[in-house]
């Protein structure tokens, strides 16, 4: 069954310290085109990340963003030579001032530079194992909103496809009764060129022909939206010879309402994978 392009997935991380959540967001595009919305330092899985989205998606705009919401535990240590300094700078204004000192290590602790923090580097090689899997899972739930959609589509199609369907056996109804009145009013040579001028057996023969291809390609199994919209552009160009040779109100008001039909097909197209 046909998918459609617009779809959403998310998935937690939690590895190595880090934690974070992993979306992944589909719609509409012409080709593959993937976004890339990552941590500063993490482009270098920007490939990785492709072929992982290209296994599972053929076509569509895919954005890809992971944010972290806590990186590994911060370092934090004594700076002993700043320490070293206040003390010594402490014991010279005691000296010359003649003031206790009552300097602890707690205040020492609180002045500025004492404390320094150091943080810690992601560990990209060892996290991007885990972010796979997150990514896969992302992508499950990506897929599974466009498999909706797609159902949607097709039985949106089916319909439309339906009503085309009269619509051309209707034509044919009209054609033969028109053909059948002209033999009666004409002489076999007048006849004969008019039967020649509005013969549409054979556009209407290739215009059913693309109704069930349609239909066949609606419950195919892999990407098929380029197939859909080539195939509603044929049917496009049978309908317009149809009209041109066929002059007669009710046919023309047919042809009008089955082009009016394929618009909808195409447009609908542009939502399939």
């Amino acid at each position: 069954m046909i998918r459609g392009m617009t779809g959403f997935g998310s998935c937690p991380l939690a590895a190595k310290g880090v934690k974070g959540m992993l979306e992944t967001r589909s719609q509409n595009h012409r080709y593959l085109d993937i976004v890339f919305y990552l941590p500063s330092g993490f482009s270098s899985w920007e490939d990785h990340i492709r072929q992982v989205v290209g296994r599972e998606i053929k076509r569509g705009r895919v954005v890809v963003s992971f944010k972290i919401i806590q990186k590994p535990a911060e370092k934090h240590y004594f700076r002993k030579e700043v320490m070293q300094d206040y003390i010594k700078q402490a014991r010279i204004i005691q000296k010359e001032f003649d003031i206790i000192n009552n300097l602890s290590l707690s205040d020492l602790v609180h002045l500025p530079g004492v404390v320094a923090t150091e943080e810690r580097d992601i560990p990209l090689n060892a996290l991007w194992p885990v972010f796979e899997k997150s990514l896969k899972k992302s992508l499950t739930g990506l897929s599974h909103m466009r498999k909706r959609e797609g159902h949607s589509i097709a039985r949106d199609m089916n319909n439309v496809l339906k009503r085309m369907s009269s619509h051309a056996k209707m034509i044919k109804v009209r054609t033969k009764k028109i053909i059948s009145e002209q033999k009666k009013k004409l002489n076999p040579d007048e006849f004969l060129s008019f039967q020649k001028g509005t013969d549409i057996n054979e556009e209407i023969i290739r215009l059913e022909h693309y109704i069930a291809e349609f239909r066949s390609l609606l419950r195919a199994p892999n990407t098929v939206g380029k197939k859909l919209d080539f195939i509603a552009q044929e049917m496009q160009r049978e309908s317009n010879t149809i009209g041109s040779k066929m002059q007669d109100k009710i046919v023309s008001n047919a042809v009008i309402a089955i082009k009016s039909k394929i618009e909808k097909l195409r447009e609908q197209a542009q939502n399939v994978e």
